[in-house]
Protein backbone atom coordinates (compact mmCIF):
# COMPACT_ATOMS: atom_id res chain seq x y z
CA UNK A 1 0.00 0.00 0.00
CA UNK A 2 2.79 2.34 0.92
CA UNK A 3 4.70 1.54 -2.26
CA UNK A 4 1.66 2.23 -4.47
CA UNK A 5 1.06 5.52 -2.67
CA UNK A 6 4.68 6.57 -3.20
CA UNK A 7 4.51 5.77 -6.94
CA UNK A 8 1.23 7.73 -7.26
CA UNK A 9 2.75 10.79 -5.58
CA UNK A 10 5.79 10.59 -7.86
CA UNK A 11 3.53 10.48 -10.96
CA UNK A 12 1.57 13.51 -9.75
CA UNK A 13 4.76 15.52 -9.08
CA UNK A 14 6.11 14.66 -12.53
CA UNK A 15 2.84 15.71 -14.14
CA UNK A 16 2.83 19.06 -12.33
CA UNK A 17 6.50 19.70 -13.25
CA UNK A 18 5.82 18.92 -16.92
CA UNK A 19 2.79 21.25 -16.96
CA UNK A 20 4.80 24.06 -15.37
CA UNK A 21 7.57 23.69 -17.95
CA UNK A 22 5.02 23.75 -20.72
CA UNK A 23 3.47 26.91 -19.34
CA UNK A 24 6.88 28.62 -19.02
CA UNK A 25 7.77 27.62 -22.54
CA UNK A 26 4.51 29.08 -23.81
CA UNK A 27 5.23 32.41 -22.05
CA UNK A 28 8.72 32.58 -23.53
CA UNK A 29 7.33 31.75 -26.95
CA UNK A 30 4.80 34.58 -26.68
CA UNK A 31 7.50 37.08 -25.69
CA UNK A 32 9.67 35.87 -28.56
CA UNK A 33 6.77 36.12 -30.97
CA UNK A 34 6.03 39.68 -29.81
CA UNK A 35 9.67 40.56 -30.33
CA UNK A 36 9.73 38.89 -33.76
CA UNK A 37 6.62 40.80 -34.83
CA UNK A 38 8.38 44.11 -34.11
CA UNK A 39 6.34 45.04 -31.07
CA UNK A 40 8.11 46.96 -28.30
CA UNK A 41 6.92 48.32 -25.02
CA UNK A 42 7.61 52.07 -24.78
CA UNK A 43 8.99 53.29 -21.46
CA UNK A 44 7.74 56.62 -20.12
CA UNK A 45 8.37 58.78 -17.09
CA UNK A 46 6.07 61.38 -15.58
CA UNK A 47 7.51 64.90 -15.63
CA UNK A 48 5.96 67.57 -13.43
CA UNK A 49 6.67 71.04 -14.78
CA UNK A 50 5.39 74.61 -14.59
CA UNK A 51 2.49 74.03 -16.98
CA UNK A 52 1.37 70.58 -15.90
CA UNK A 53 2.32 66.93 -15.57
CA UNK A 54 3.31 65.06 -18.73
CA UNK A 55 4.16 61.47 -19.60
CA UNK A 56 7.39 61.60 -21.56
CA UNK A 57 9.03 58.76 -23.51
CA UNK A 58 12.50 57.74 -22.34
CA UNK A 59 15.17 58.28 -25.02
CA UNK A 60 12.81 59.94 -27.53
CA UNK A 61 14.11 59.93 -31.11
CA UNK A 62 12.57 63.10 -32.56
CA UNK A 63 13.04 66.02 -30.18
CA UNK A 64 12.11 69.66 -30.83
CA UNK A 65 13.63 72.26 -28.50
CA UNK A 66 12.32 75.83 -28.02
CA UNK A 67 14.63 76.68 -25.11
CA UNK A 68 18.28 77.51 -25.72
CA UNK A 69 19.29 76.58 -22.16
CA UNK A 70 17.87 73.10 -22.73
CA UNK A 71 19.53 72.91 -26.16
CA UNK A 72 22.80 73.88 -24.47
CA UNK A 73 22.45 71.03 -21.93
CA UNK A 74 21.53 68.45 -24.58
CA UNK A 75 24.49 69.58 -26.67
CA UNK A 76 26.81 69.12 -23.69
CA UNK A 77 25.40 65.63 -23.10
CA UNK A 78 25.78 64.64 -26.76
CA UNK A 79 22.03 64.28 -27.32
CA UNK A 80 20.91 64.95 -30.88
CA UNK A 81 17.78 66.96 -31.63
CA UNK A 82 15.57 67.21 -34.71
CA UNK A 83 14.47 70.84 -34.83
CA UNK A 84 15.11 74.21 -33.16
CA UNK A 85 14.06 77.82 -33.77
CA UNK A 86 16.99 79.15 -35.81
CA UNK A 87 16.40 82.86 -35.28
CA UNK A 88 18.76 84.47 -32.72
CA UNK A 89 20.63 81.25 -31.98
CA UNK A 90 23.48 81.86 -29.51
CA UNK A 91 26.77 81.91 -31.40
CA UNK A 92 28.13 78.95 -29.43
CA UNK A 93 25.17 76.88 -30.66
CA UNK A 94 25.47 78.01 -34.29
CA UNK A 95 25.89 74.43 -35.55
CA UNK A 96 22.11 74.07 -35.20
CA UNK A 97 21.67 76.60 -38.01
CA UNK A 98 22.77 73.95 -40.54
CA UNK A 99 20.53 71.94 -42.87
CA UNK A 100 21.03 68.94 -40.60
CA UNK A 101 18.38 70.43 -38.29
CA UNK A 102 14.84 71.50 -39.13
CA UNK A 103 13.68 75.06 -38.45
CA UNK A 104 10.91 74.89 -35.84
CA UNK A 105 9.84 78.52 -36.31
CA UNK A 106 10.67 81.16 -33.70
CA UNK A 107 10.69 81.14 -29.92
CA UNK A 108 7.41 83.05 -29.93
CA UNK A 109 5.78 81.54 -33.04
CA UNK A 110 6.31 77.81 -33.64
CA UNK A 111 5.93 76.57 -37.21
CA UNK A 112 3.04 74.15 -36.67
CA UNK A 113 3.05 72.95 -40.28
CA UNK A 114 6.70 71.97 -40.02
CA UNK A 115 6.15 70.39 -36.61
CA UNK A 116 3.30 68.28 -38.00
CA UNK A 117 5.63 67.02 -40.72
CA UNK A 118 8.28 66.14 -38.13
CA UNK A 119 5.76 64.34 -35.86
CA UNK A 120 8.00 64.77 -32.79
CA UNK A 121 8.22 62.41 -29.83
CA UNK A 122 8.94 65.28 -27.42
CA UNK A 123 8.79 69.09 -27.44
CA UNK A 124 10.62 71.18 -24.83
CA UNK A 125 9.75 74.85 -24.27
CA UNK A 126 10.26 77.68 -21.78
CA UNK A 127 8.72 81.08 -21.07
CA UNK A 128 9.04 82.61 -24.54
CA UNK A 129 6.97 79.77 -26.05
CA UNK A 130 4.61 79.22 -23.12
CA UNK A 131 1.54 80.72 -24.82
CA UNK A 132 1.68 77.99 -27.47
CA UNK A 133 1.84 75.17 -24.90
CA UNK A 134 -1.70 73.80 -25.37
CA UNK A 135 -1.38 73.65 -29.16
CA UNK A 136 2.08 72.10 -28.99
CA UNK A 137 0.92 69.54 -26.43
CA UNK A 138 -1.68 68.33 -28.91
CA UNK A 139 1.10 67.51 -31.36
CA UNK A 140 3.41 65.72 -28.93
CA UNK A 141 4.21 65.48 -25.20
CA UNK A 142 5.40 69.00 -24.30
CA UNK A 143 7.24 70.07 -21.16
CA UNK A 144 8.22 73.51 -19.84
CA UNK A 145 11.82 73.57 -18.58
CA UNK A 146 12.44 77.28 -18.14
CA UNK A 147 14.60 78.42 -15.24
CA UNK A 148 12.86 80.00 -12.25
CA UNK A 149 15.19 82.95 -11.64
CA UNK A 150 13.94 83.43 -8.07
CA UNK A 151 15.56 80.05 -7.24
CA UNK A 152 18.02 79.87 -10.09
CA UNK A 153 20.38 77.08 -9.10
CA UNK A 154 17.73 74.74 -7.68
CA UNK A 155 15.61 75.22 -10.79
CA UNK A 156 18.58 74.78 -13.12
CA UNK A 157 19.62 71.57 -11.37
CA UNK A 158 16.08 70.18 -11.41
CA UNK A 159 15.81 70.79 -15.16
CA UNK A 160 19.19 69.20 -15.85
CA UNK A 161 18.25 66.19 -13.71
CA UNK A 162 14.98 65.74 -15.61
CA UNK A 163 16.86 65.80 -18.92
CA UNK A 164 19.30 63.25 -17.52
CA UNK A 165 16.40 60.95 -16.64
CA UNK A 166 14.69 61.37 -20.01
CA UNK A 167 17.84 60.65 -22.01
CA UNK A 168 19.47 58.12 -19.64
CA UNK A 169 22.34 60.47 -18.79
CA UNK A 170 21.90 60.65 -15.02
CA UNK A 171 25.54 60.06 -14.08
CA UNK A 172 26.81 62.56 -16.65
CA UNK A 173 24.47 65.26 -15.36
CA UNK A 174 25.48 64.57 -11.78
CA UNK A 175 29.16 64.97 -12.65
CA UNK A 176 28.60 68.23 -14.54
CA UNK A 177 26.54 69.72 -11.69
CA UNK A 178 29.21 68.78 -9.15
CA UNK A 179 31.84 70.56 -11.23
CA UNK A 180 29.69 73.71 -11.45
CA UNK A 181 29.16 73.62 -7.67
CA UNK A 182 32.93 73.59 -7.22
CA UNK A 183 33.32 76.57 -9.56
CA UNK A 184 30.67 78.53 -7.66
CA UNK A 185 32.26 77.73 -4.30
CA UNK A 186 35.56 79.19 -5.50
CA UNK A 187 33.81 82.28 -6.91
CA UNK A 188 31.91 82.93 -3.67
CA UNK A 189 35.18 82.91 -1.74
CA UNK A 190 36.65 85.46 -4.16
CA UNK A 191 33.54 87.68 -3.99
CA UNK A 192 33.53 87.55 -0.20
CA UNK A 193 37.22 88.44 0.03
CA UNK A 194 36.75 91.28 -2.45
CA UNK A 195 33.88 92.90 -0.55
CA UNK A 196 32.80 95.39 -3.25
CA UNK A 197 29.09 95.86 -3.87
CA UNK A 198 27.69 95.55 -7.38
CA UNK A 199 24.95 96.45 -9.82
CA UNK A 200 23.68 94.52 -12.84
CA UNK A 201 22.32 96.43 -15.83
CA UNK A 202 21.00 95.60 -19.27
CA UNK A 203 21.50 98.15 -22.05
CA UNK A 204 19.09 98.42 -24.98
CA UNK A 205 19.29 101.15 -27.63
CA UNK A 206 20.67 103.69 -25.19
CA UNK A 207 18.38 102.88 -22.25
CA UNK A 208 19.45 101.19 -19.02
CA UNK A 209 17.49 98.68 -16.94
CA UNK A 210 18.80 97.56 -13.55
CA UNK A 211 18.39 94.13 -11.94
CA UNK A 212 18.74 93.20 -8.26
CA UNK A 213 18.47 90.11 -6.05
CA UNK A 214 15.84 87.56 -7.14
CA UNK A 215 15.78 88.94 -10.66
CA UNK A 216 16.58 87.52 -14.07
CA UNK A 217 20.32 88.04 -13.58
CA UNK A 218 20.19 88.09 -9.79
CA UNK A 219 22.27 84.95 -9.31
CA UNK A 220 25.29 87.28 -9.27
CA UNK A 221 23.97 88.41 -5.88
CA UNK A 222 21.96 85.38 -4.75
CA UNK A 223 24.39 82.63 -5.74
CA UNK A 224 27.78 84.12 -6.59
CA UNK A 225 27.84 86.23 -3.43
CA UNK A 226 28.26 89.80 -4.69
CA UNK A 227 26.52 92.30 -2.37
CA UNK A 228 23.85 94.34 -4.16
CA UNK A 229 24.28 98.11 -4.22
CA UNK A 230 20.47 98.42 -4.21
CA UNK A 231 18.32 95.79 -2.47
CA UNK A 232 15.05 97.47 -3.45
CA UNK A 233 15.08 97.20 -7.23
CA UNK A 234 11.87 96.04 -8.86
CA UNK A 235 11.97 92.33 -9.69
CA UNK A 236 10.67 91.91 -13.23
CA UNK A 237 11.66 90.30 -16.50
CA UNK A 238 12.65 93.62 -18.02
CA UNK A 239 14.23 95.08 -14.90
CA UNK A 240 13.78 98.62 -13.59
CA UNK A 241 14.54 101.53 -15.87
CA UNK A 242 17.21 103.78 -14.35
CA UNK A 243 19.20 106.88 -15.31
CA UNK A 244 22.90 107.65 -15.49
CA UNK A 245 22.39 109.81 -12.42
CA UNK A 246 21.19 106.70 -10.59
CA UNK A 247 24.46 104.96 -11.43
CA UNK A 248 26.42 107.89 -9.97
CA UNK A 249 24.23 108.01 -6.86
CA UNK A 250 24.57 104.28 -6.13
CA UNK A 251 28.24 104.23 -7.15
CA UNK A 252 28.73 100.42 -7.44
CA UNK A 253 32.16 98.86 -7.05
CA UNK A 254 31.34 96.45 -9.86
CA UNK A 255 29.01 97.15 -12.79
CA UNK A 256 27.95 93.99 -14.64
CA UNK A 257 26.56 94.79 -18.09
CA UNK A 258 24.42 92.72 -20.47
CA UNK A 259 24.27 94.18 -23.98
CA UNK A 260 20.91 93.20 -25.52
CA UNK A 261 21.63 94.89 -28.83
CA UNK A 262 24.60 92.64 -29.38
CA UNK A 263 22.34 89.62 -29.89
CA UNK A 264 19.03 91.04 -31.16
CA UNK A 265 20.26 93.99 -33.21
CA UNK A 266 20.20 97.72 -32.60
CA UNK A 267 22.27 100.82 -33.10
CA UNK A 268 23.90 101.53 -29.75
CA UNK A 269 26.30 99.10 -28.13
CA UNK A 270 26.61 98.90 -24.35
CA UNK A 271 30.05 100.50 -24.45
CA UNK A 272 28.76 103.39 -26.53
CA UNK A 273 25.86 103.85 -24.11
CA UNK A 274 28.13 103.93 -21.07
CA UNK A 275 30.87 106.14 -22.50
CA UNK A 276 29.91 109.39 -20.80
CA UNK A 277 31.18 111.64 -18.02
CA UNK A 278 28.57 110.54 -15.50
CA UNK A 279 29.53 106.86 -15.71
CA UNK A 280 33.18 107.86 -15.49
CA UNK A 281 32.48 109.23 -12.00
CA UNK A 282 31.60 105.78 -10.65
CA UNK A 283 33.93 103.60 -8.63
CA UNK A 284 33.36 100.75 -11.08
CA UNK A 285 34.71 102.84 -13.94
CA UNK A 286 37.66 104.21 -11.98
CA UNK A 287 38.67 100.73 -10.77
CA UNK A 288 38.19 99.21 -14.23
CA UNK A 289 35.37 97.06 -12.89
CA UNK A 290 32.79 97.51 -15.63
CA UNK A 291 32.29 93.91 -16.73
CA UNK A 292 30.64 93.25 -20.12
CA UNK A 293 28.94 89.87 -19.86
CA UNK A 294 28.38 87.61 -22.86
CA UNK A 295 24.70 88.02 -23.82
CA UNK A 296 24.69 84.63 -25.55
CA UNK A 297 24.87 83.05 -22.10
CA UNK A 298 23.10 85.69 -20.02
CA UNK A 299 20.30 86.85 -22.33
CA UNK A 300 19.64 84.19 -24.98
CA UNK A 301 20.25 80.95 -23.15
CA UNK A 302 21.18 80.59 -19.48
CA UNK A 303 20.14 77.62 -17.41
CA UNK A 304 22.24 75.17 -19.45
CA UNK A 305 25.19 73.06 -18.41
CA UNK A 306 27.45 75.03 -20.76
CA UNK A 307 26.04 78.51 -20.16
CA UNK A 308 25.93 78.35 -16.35
CA UNK A 309 29.52 77.11 -16.22
CA UNK A 310 30.62 79.89 -18.57
CA UNK A 311 28.67 82.49 -16.58
CA UNK A 312 30.53 81.47 -13.42
CA UNK A 313 33.89 81.59 -15.23
CA UNK A 314 33.11 84.99 -16.74
CA UNK A 315 32.27 86.62 -13.41
CA UNK A 316 35.10 84.84 -11.62
CA UNK A 317 37.69 86.15 -14.10
CA UNK A 318 36.55 89.73 -13.38
CA UNK A 319 37.32 89.53 -9.65
CA UNK A 320 40.79 90.56 -8.52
Amino acid sequence: MTKKFTVLVSILILALFTAACGSQGSSDDNASAASDSGEKQSVTISVEHELGKTKVPVNPEKVVVFDFGTLDTLDKLGIDVTAVPKENLPSYLSKYDSDEYKNAGTLFEPDFEKLSEIDPDLIIISGRTAEAYDDLNELAPTIHLGVDTTRYMDSFKENATVLGEIFSKESEVEAELAEIDDQISTLKEKASANGDNSLIILTNDGSINAYGPGSRFGLIHDVFGFPAVDENLEVSTHGQNVSFEYLVEKDPGYLFVVDRNQVVGGEDSAKKTLENKLVQETKAYKDNHIVYLNPDYWYLSGGGLISVSEMVKEVSSSVE
